[in-house]
């Protein structure tokens, strides 16, 4: 199975518009779930507990984890915009089946 004009386009469209969105926001914050999630693929040690070991008791049952922040690099949003433009453009020119 080949990728049909209608394919195409939509690809196109689907990272014009991710490059639009990279381009609007300066950056993302992933919540809790997300940032446990990398924590354990990047296999990064704990956040350094303080001098007080009763408040570390205390903390250890929910651990506080920061929420972790992705700022994407400039270049990045005019990337997608240019590939989406291009393949949606392409789209246009296949011939229709």
């Amino acid at each position: 199975m080949g990728l049909q004009r209608n394919r195409y386009f939509m690809l196109g469209v689907v990272l014009f518009f991710l490059g639009l969105q990279f381009r609007l926001v300066d950056s993302f914050v992933l919540n809790e779930g997300s940032t446990r999630a990398l924590q354990k693929i990047a296999k990064q040690a704990k956040v350094a507990e303080g001098g007080n070991p009763a408040a570390n008791a205390f903390m250890q049952s929910s651990p506080v984890i920061p929420k972790k922040s992705f700022k994407p690099p400039q270049w990045l949003g005019f990337v997608f915009l240019t590939v989406g433009g291009v393949i949606s453009l392409h789209a246009l020119v296949l011939p229709k089946q």
